[in-house]
């Protein structure tokens, strides 16, 4: 056996295991991953391990868990044209991975925009007084109107509170 077969036999093997390590993957319990086979979806898979046709399926792993995300300061005029500074959290999580794969390219961007957006909406339209005495209601309608428009995206938000009003 000449050193030409030796190299060629290691380099098969090694090109082997390459194969065999792109067909194998793992999704942890709080993923999904969601398969697509020659760009059509299959739906999700998972937890466990995964056996992917290399070359012809593709996976997307998306994260069930719950996110926590900041809602910058937004600069806000109130009803009464007072100009107040405000931020809030939100605390959303995946509801449908193959909504949040196929209908929306960013996820937790678009989430984050829609927040900002309609934390600016809402406020604008109560006075500084119900701002600051009625928290809680407009918290609820916040959380409302953001899980209302990322319904479609599969995601489901919880909670937003708003975390300081500063004049």
């Amino acid at each position: 056996m000449g050193l030409t077969s030796l190299i060629t036999g290691a380099v098969v093997v090694v090109l082997v295991l390459m194969f065999l390590s792109s067909m194998i993957k793992v999704v942890q319990e709080y993923e999904r991953g969601v398969i697509f086979r020659l760009g059509r979806l299959v739906g999700p898979r998972g937890p466990g391990l995964i056996l992917l046709i290399p070359i012809i399926e593709r996976m997307v792993k998306v994260d069930l868990r719950v996110v926590t995300m900041d809602i910058p300061v937004q600069e806000v005029i109130t009803r009464d044209n007072v100009t107040v500074r405000v931020n809030a959290v939100a605390y959303f999580r995946v509801v449908d991975p193959n909504a949040a794969v196929v209908n929306v390219a960013d996820y937790i961007r678009a989430t984050s925009q829609i927040s900002q957006t309609t934390l600016r909406s809402v406020l604008g339209q109560v006075e500084l007084d119900e701002l600051l005495a009625e928290r809680e209601k407009i918290n609820q309608k916040l959380q409302e109107i953001i899980d209302e428009q990322t319904e479609p995206w599969g995601v489901k938000v919880s909670i937003v509170e708003i975390k300081d009003v500063e004049l």
